[in-house]
């Protein structure tokens, strides 16, 4: 009789509950779990690192190619593009919904010796034109994501024109060899994933331990409550309205995602998790290769969450009401900033940055959530990428949709 193997996403729990058991042994010596268990996390997050790139460059063209149709890959980017400022719209008002029913219980403290240097905000026009390469090399060697889209879309275009234009159609199985390539390799790097997930969550509670239920306890509740309401009202309703799959099924399929983006808080390190999800709720698997990419750079909905709790939080600190106008500039500078916000760890401080001055607040306020910025984290990247999954079952089902209406209009003419 064969034994049953356990399953990735029950293998990802276990070492979730084991990183966190040592982690809380381990908090009156953190320095043993940053010193000899946080490496070989590192190692990990560094082999993901690696294999995305190549990943995301080859999937996209991949995926444009499958398509075979300019037209259809347009309606699909715009479809795709409007669901992700409509949900990060949404998130950021529930988070400044939440925060401010709670904000009473937030506790005005100490301001003074607050030392930290935020990145410099990035204008609109400057991301915009940070979008092109200028190199070919230099977004691999950067990572920078939405440089990679770009410049994998544009040759995945012209791949297609130079098909739609020749009288002999060529053969591009060359792009999908090595999409298989990076493929496998991700599938080989996934497989460390338990491992990954205990050596990078127990190094985060051994530091932070108690200290995570001091004065930071209350927003980070009121984070993670908005987090959750998010997930389950807006993703459920979506799904179960557009694609018809019942969320309970849909949050089950996404566990082993959900799981290992909370430990290692980086959305373009669980792309290919999200990809092998997507799937098996029935996402057509040229427009999650086209989708989940770009969600990773572009849907920030847990981030914008954390936007508006954060803002309400540092101005509860310094003992300032936001008012109305305000709020719904952060809410505007909150959707348009999360376009270009870097799906790794700890990218939300400088988003965060850019809120605080667009409505006046004293940036070094980011110093009072700094030091559990990464547990904030843990949380907004997983909403991030069960967002990015509902667009793609979304989208899919659309477009499935689509077709078949297409189809029966044909066999009635």
């Amino acid at each position: 009789m064969k034994k049953k193997r356990l399953s990735l996403s029950a293998k990802i729990f276990i070492a979730l509950v084991l990183g966190i058991i040592a982690g809380i042994a381990l908090t009156a010596k953190p320095e043993i779990a940053t010193t000899y268990i946080k490496p070989f996390g590192t190692i990990f997050l560094n082999l993901v690192k690696w294999v995305v790139g190549p990943l995301v460059f080859f999937s996209i063209m991949s995926g444009v190619l499958s398509m075979k149709d300019i037209k259809k890959v347009g309606s699909i980017g715009v479809k795709t593009v409007l669901y992700y400022m409509c949900t990060t719209a949404f998130a950021i008002t529930i988070g400044l919904i939440f925060s401010n029913i709670f904000k009473g219980i937030y506790t005005v403290v100490e301001t003074t010796d607050l030392t930290y240097e935020a990145s410099e905000s990035v204008s609109f026009m400057d991301t915009l034109v940070g979008m092109f390469p200028s190199n070919f090399v230099q977004p691999f060697v950067e990572a920078n994501m939405l440089q990679i889209i770009v410049a994998s879309l544009i040759i995945g275009f012209a791949l297609l024109l130079i098909n739609n234009n020749s009288d002999k159609q060529k053969d591009f199985t060359l792009v999908d060899t090595v999409n298989d390539i990076f493929l496998k390799a991700m599938e080989m790097i996934i497989s460390l994933s338990p491992i990954g997930v205990f050596c990078l969550l127990c190094p985060v509670v051994a530091e932070n331990g108690p200290a995570v239920l001091g004065s930071l306890a209350k927003v980070l509740l009121v984070a993670y409550l908005a987090y959750i309401i998010h997930m389950l009202v807006v993703y459920s309703l979506t799904v179960s309205t557009f694609a018809k799959v019942s969320p309970l099924k849909f949050f089950k399929e996404m566990l082993p995602a959900i799981m290992f983006s909370f430990s290692s808080a980086s959305s373009v390190g669980t792309l290919p998790i999200n990809m092998e999800c997507t799937e098996k709720l029935g996402a057509d698997k040229d427009i999650s290769a086209f989708i989940l990419p770009l969600g990773a750079t572009i849907n920030m909905d847990g981030t914008a969450i954390y936007q508006g709790v954060c803002a309400i939080f540092i101005a509860s600190c310094y003992g300032i009401n936001l008012t109305f106008p305000q709020m719904l500039t952060i809410v505007l500078t909150a959707t348009l900033a999360s376009i270009g916000t870097a799906g790794v760890p700890g990218a939300g401080m400088v988003m965060l940055a850019m809120v605080l001055q667009s409505v006046g607040l004293p940036v070094e306020g980011i110093a009072l959530v700094a030091g559990v910025d990464r547990i904030f984290d843990m949380g907004r990247t997983t909403v991030n990428i069960t967002g990015d999954a509902s667009c793609a079952v979304i989208v899919s089902a659309l477009e499935r949709r689509k077709t078949e209406k297409k189809l029966k209009a044909q066999a009635t003419n």
